[in-house]
């Protein structure tokens, strides 16, 4: 579709003439000349015309929106801030909107449909649970919008274009089989700190951990579970509850780095830093400075800027030519430590702070 032309004294212009800011600074657009009064200035004329090209290049400009769990979690924070960089780079617009809390469905629904009709070409969402937004995803869709998940998987996976995440049950592998190994021959009195029931990110980390750790669902070594959503308040109070229950933990699975903040405060306080072996997984800075001072024994890093970025690059060609990415991608993991084993790969903690997020 062409851009609409204005005629002025018999003259014809083109507002294509001013999609580039250094002509439309340029001279020649600073007067018209009048068959009777020679250089006539128009500043009026030239600002309706200035208007007019800016309201066209927003129309171009491709709208990306970013919908994530929560405002504030650092892991999130760092996937806005890499969205917002890449977009920018691109010329794009990267309007982002978040769930009031961990689990908080209705406002990622609200926050689609918001995006819906700002015009985005593409929705980037971690969805609080794996099934709690598929309508609205579906709405998006049929509207010819790309929707693709971040780091959380949707059920089923093709409910979106495609999922840019970490592999959450190899993830939970690493971190079992590390703890397995920290543990030595001590008979495990496992403690397990999970996030938000239904979630996928939840169920993959947790039965991956098992797998690594060599037990299964109902195994007599896990003597509790708790819910944190991931928060470290809520961390640190389910495990003083398991504590108090069992005060003969001995190894401790945390859904991530906050609620594992939350346990530490409470293995602290209980005494028992030194009889108990924690882990976790995010890979943010300040979990890999536990692993570093020794209050975590390992972490498993995973890697949100490759999301965040890859997730908008694909809108922007998607914007561009119409290609879609399909399936799950993998973005990788790592396991971080101080303490490593020769036959489990990993990375120490100076590598840790050269790659971290947060």
């Amino acid at each position: 579709m062409h851009p609409p032309l204005l005629t002025h004294n018999g003259v014809s212009l083109s507002t294509n003439l001013f999609t580039q800011q250094a002509k439309c600074c340029s001279k020649r657009f600073l007067g018209i000349r009048n068959k009777n009064k020679g250089l006539l200035l128009a500043p009026l004329f030239l600002a309706a015309l200035i208007g007019m090209c800016s309201q066209a290049r927003a129309a171009d400009q491709t709208i990306i929106g970013l919908v994530t769990k929560t405002e504030v979690n650092p892991y999130f924070v760092k996937l806005r801030q890499a969205a917002t960089a890449e977009a920018e780079k691109h010329g794009a617009k990267l309007i982002p909107r978040f769930g009031k809390f961990d689990g908080d469905n209705e406002g990622q629904v609200a926050a689609i449909e918001n995006l819906i009709s700002a015009g985005a070409k593409g929705i980037l969402i971690t969805p609080n649970n794996s099934t709690g937004v598929l309508g609205a995803v579906k709405k998006a869709r049929d509207k010819g919008i790309l929707v693709i998940a971040l780091d959380t998987a949707t059920d089923p996976l093709d409910a979106v274009d495609a999922t840019l995440a970490t592999d959450n049950f190899e993830a939970g592998v690493k971190q079992g089989e590390y703890a397995r190994k920290t543990l030595g021959n001590k008979t495990p009195k496992l403690a397990m700190l999970d996030g938000t029931p239904g979630g996928t990110v939840d169920t993959l980390r947790h039965n991956g951990f098992l797998k690594g750790f060599g037990i299964k669902e109902g195994d007599p070594a896990i003597v509790g579970k708790q819910i944190t959503h991931g928060a470290q308040d809520e961390g640190q109070t389910a495990m003083e509850n398991l504590l108090s229950a069992h005060p003969d933990i001995n190894v401790v699975y945390t859904i991530n780095e906050p609620a594992a903040e939350g346990a530490y405060a409470a293995i602290k306080a209980a005494g028992k830093t030194n009889d108990i072996v924690l882990t976790s997984i995010d890979g943010g800075r300040l979990g890999v400075e536990y692993v570093k001072g020794g209050k975590i024994a390992a972490t498993v890093m995973q890697f949100p800027k490759i999301m965040a970025t890859r997730g908008v690059d694909y809108v922007v060609d998607y914007a561009k030519d119409g290609k879609k990415p399909t399936g799950f991608i993998n973005t990788g993991s790592q396991l971080i430590t101080d303490k490593p084993f020769p036959d489990l790969p990993s990375k120490d903690t100076k590598w840790g702070l050269e790659n971290c997020w947060g």
